[in-house]
């Protein structure tokens, strides 16, 4: 019997996303204005957060409920390395360290691998999902804009081991909903997903202060001063 956890988190996550996507980093990120350094630190930051995701997933794979949700094959920590040592160099791992924001979001992930593996799911789903979906555009325009090819620099968003990415999905939203849950734990899920939307905003916010050293305060204003209605929005204020 389905819990819906799928559709649940899709539009319980709604207003996250599209709150993510009006960030004025975000609204740059879009219009194809990217700074190298914006995106070598982003890479670090994610870096230290699958780190800590991947390995508390991989701890309670026989959980009953972290194991349903349990796909090596989505692991980023190999390609983010690669990513960071183009971006830094051989000895990347000496120059990187977690910002604020990715430090609170790892303290998080530990308490819930410690206390709450189920909750895990949360974190696993807005992460996963968002870089099989919207990371797939980011990369493109990662690419294009600072003159990459071949994955180079963004390997982050390339899932060698997943051709298929629609079909993916729709097997990663069958296991969510036969994740053995009460209604209680689906809205826990829900809203630690939100958590993980935050978490990932407050990432992004910290990165604002370089973007606008590089492209300039006026530039920056005259790029973020519209709405970005999102991609989340559209079927919800359709007629």
């Amino acid at each position: 019997m389905s819990n819906n956890l799928a559709l649940k988190l899709r539009e319980g996550t709604q207003k996250a996303h599209t709150q993510s996507e009006n960030l004025g980093f975000m609204k740059c990120f879009l219009q194809g204005v990217v700074d190298k350094e914006c995106v070598a630190k982003f890479f670090a930051n994610l870096y230290f957060v699958y780190s800590e995701m991947e390995a508390a997933i991989e701890k309670h794979k026989q959980h009953p409920v972290v194991g349903k949700l349990y796909f090596p094959e989505l692991n980023r920590k190999a390609n983010l390395e690669k990513d960071l040592e183009f971006y830094y160099g051989k000895n990347w791992s000496q120059q990187i360290v977690p910002s604020p924001a990715a430090q609170k979001h790892i303290n998080r992930i530990r308490n819930l691998s410690e206390n709450q593996p189920e909750l895990l799911i949360g974190h696993t789903y807005t992460r996963y999902m968002g870089d099989l979906s919207g990371g797939q555009m980011l990369q493109k325009i990662i690419e294009s804009t600072l003159n990459l090819e071949g994955y180079q620099g963004t390997s982050f968003y390339h899932f060698e081991q997943i051709p298929d990415k629609k079909a993916f999905k729709n097997k990663y939203r069958e296991a969510l909903n036969s994740v053995p849950v009460d209604v209680s734990t689906v809205d826990k899920i829900v809203t630690e997903a939100n958590y993980a939307f935050d978490a990932n905003m407050q990432m992004i916010k910290e990165l604002e202060a370089i973007l606008i050293k590089s492209i300039g305060e006026a530039t920056f204003h005259q790029i973020i001063n519209f709405h970005n209605p999102g991609s989340t929005e559209q079927p919800a204020t359709a007629n």
